[in-house]
């Protein structure tokens, strides 16, 4: 038994070294390469001839890009087991961040997104220095605020607020205003935009979202007001009647009247179906309230 259990370990060892052979040798069918990788990480560290052989892969821009693109998964697998890795995590790192400006913006994308994985402050640098000169811009907008969102700065926060001001496109917009959602600085700007009818609808919801996180008293102040307001959008009613329904004073809300005036015009008049049933719940949980006082 004990035998059948070492030839079994054996037969492993010399497969993953064989997967790790074909997947470095560039005379193999690409295919067949991105395969072998994916059966290569247990290998990637045996040796330092296995762990230098696939990163030169990962640096050699004559390779195909899917080879490239499996080399890294490779490695970033093999980078979970902490321990074995801690002797190749230096070179793992210098080939990442030599290809963190290659021609093909995939690599340069997963390059980023593992380094950012590792906490590397190499990172934030690139990204902050793309995002003040797009000229010098690794990865788009949005992408960048990504990255950043790993390990945040003050910095960050700053460049997060011009994007927002100035936004060269709306997904940037939108990645900047996630970021700025951790940033308690950041509360009067999402007061701001939630009430702008102007800005959209997904910037809006996005910013009651933040706001409850950063300042939920100003929320619900903000959630009465758009709820009284009968020129505001119902979906924006809706996610206001969200907000008092899980985070408001029982007590304050059950004794504004106007307030409950509102929400059954919404239960009466709103054209969506889930609004008009999600203001009816709203009103029957205080109706019940004044039974039981009764």
């Amino acid at each position: 038994m004990t035998t059948k259990k070492r030839a079994a370990k054996g037969s492993s060892k010399v497969s993953h070294e064989t997967a790790m052979k074909v997947a470095t040798n560039m005379k193999a069918a690409p295919k067949q390469r991105v395969k072998a990788m994916a059966q290569s990480p247990l290998a990637v560290c045996e040796t330092d001839d296995n762990l230098q052989a696939i990163l030169a892969v990962v640096r050699n821009k004559e390779e195909s890009v899917h080879v490239r693109l499996a080399a890294m998964d490779t490695l970033a697998t093999a980078a979970f087991s902490a321990v074995k890795f801690a002797s190749c995590r230096n070179d793992y790192i210098a080939t990442l961040r030599e290809v963190t400006d290659d021609p093909n913006p995939e690599i340069r994308e997963t390059a980023l997104g593992a380094l950012a994985g590792e906490r590397d402050p190499f990172v934030q640098k690139k990204v902050l220095e793309g995002l003040k000169n797009p000229e010098k811009a690794l990865v788009p907008p949005d992408k960048a605020l990504q990255l950043l969102s790993y390990d945040v700065h003050t910095e960050a926060y700053a460049v997060a607020r011009d994007i927002v001001n100035t936004p060269p496109n709306d997904n940037a917009k939108t990645a900047a205003l996630r970021l700025l959602a951790a940033d308690a600085k950041s509360a009067p700007l999402f007061e701001k935009l939630l009430r702008d009818k102007d800005e959209k609808r997904e910037v809006r919801q996005l910013s009651a979202s933040a706001l409850n996180a950063l300042n939920p008293d100003k929320l619900q102040e903000h959630a009465k007001e758009m709820l009284l307001d009968d020129s505001e959008y119902e979906d924006i009613q809706a996610t206001s009647l969200t907000a008092l329904k899980r985070f408001g004073d029982e007590e304050e809300v059950s004794k504004d009247k106007a307030l409950l005036k509102s929400i059954n015009r919404l239960s009466t008049n709103a054209k969506s179906a889930k609004y008009k049933k999600s203001a009816k719940q709203f009103l029957e949980r205080y109706d019940k309230k004044e039974e039981k006082e009764k």
